[in-house]
């Protein structure tokens, strides 16, 4: 459990450094039951 939560911390971390608005993220998107993507513009 401790794993996802790791996982977790680094993607908002990411979202903060690369998103304009990070709260609505359009570039990494969480797929539920699968992970993260990677949307490119």
């Amino acid at each position: 459990m401790g794993d996802n939560i790791t996982v977790a911390v680094h993607v908002n971390r990411l979202r903060e450094k690369v998103e304009e608005n990070p709260s609505k993220s359009q570039l990494i998107q969480t797929v539920w039951g699968v992970g993260y993507r990677l949307n490119t513009l």
